[in-house]
């Protein structure tokens, strides 16, 4: 299956195709892949995520899973690359992975049946849909700043055309140890059925990206930690989470919390008062 990726070399962004170990340009140059620098496989004008889809995930928060799907939004800005830094702002606490898979647009798609989804689907790619559970309490409904703060998508490390999304594993591993292990099986809704459900209403354009939802076991990691998402046939993705350099303004607008919603979200219903639970925990 063909897997595109962008990277930056000698100083301009290329397309490239992997061939093996190596990336070619078009223009015939090659790089390790290894050594390239890579960038966000894709430029969406939207990134729209769903909040709730895998099994485990709802049965580790015990909820009721909603009739439909719920969604929220991740401004471009929050876009990542393979190996980049994803930054915990200095001053928060609760920075959490959740290893998924994104869909790709590969044509502007609008009022289709989930039947014909597909091709308007250009391809897949990995994401790890880090969220910062700090800001909870504040941003519970729009998860603006939860889930759209700097550095928090990382997409890549490239996409790739023809996968079949049925039936393949989904890992995220914490300095090289299994966290979590998941399978697009447990999904309650496909990918062809996210975008159909999207295009209702809003009309996905060519490199938009829908994220899919996580398995069971998001928890939150710390600034020098490597987290590492693999999905069959799609690849591993790579990012080290860092330390902000300067603490989040506190002269103004809301401040990180550690209230019951901040850590039952955080440590995935462990917290000791679960008390009344929102169905929405991207």
């Amino acid at each position: 299956m063909p897997e595109h990726r962008r990277v930056l070399l000698n100083g301009a962004v290329v397309e490239t195709v992997r061939e093996g170990d190596e990336l070619l340009a078009g223009d015939g140059r090659r790089v390790r892949a290894d050594d390239a620098v890579h960038l966000p496989p894709v430029t969406p004008t939207k990134i729209i995520a769903v909040h709730l889809n895998h099994r485990s995930r709802v049965e580790e928060f015990q909820i009721k899973l909603s009739a439909t799907p719920t969604y929220f939004h991740k401004p471009t800005s929050s876009l990542n690359a393979h190996r980049g830094e994803v930054v915990r702002p200095e001053g928060c606490k609760w920075l959490n992975y959740e290893g998924e898979v994104a869909i790709v647009i590969g044509r502007t798609c609008r009022n289709v049946l989930p039947t014909e989804a597909g091709e308007y689907i250009a391809g897949y790619t990995v994401a790890n849909d880090f969220g910062l559970h700090d800001f909870r309490d504040t941003d519970a409904g729009s998860m603006l700043r939860v889930k759209g703060s700097d550095t928090l998508c990382p997409l890549g490390p490239g996409v790739v055309t023809g996968w079949d999304f049925r039936g393949k594993y989904l890992r995220t591993y914490v300095n090289g140890t299994l966290a979590q292990d998941g399978s697009t099986d447990e999904m309650e809704w496909d990918m062809h059925y996210l975008v159909a459900d999207i295009a209702r209403t809003i009309t996905l354009y060519p490199g938009d990206v829908l994220l899919s939802g996580t398995p069971a076991n998001s928890r939150p990691v710390r600034p020098g930690d490597l987290v590492e998402v693999e999905v069959e046939g799609l690849g591993r993705l790579a990012n080290r989470v860092v330390s902000g350099p300067a603490a989040i303004r506190t002269d103004l607008g809301a401040q990180p919390t550690e209230s019951e919603e901040v850590l039952s979200t955080a440590l995935g219903g462990d917290w000791e008062f679960r008390g009344i639970r929102s169905p929405r925990r991207g």
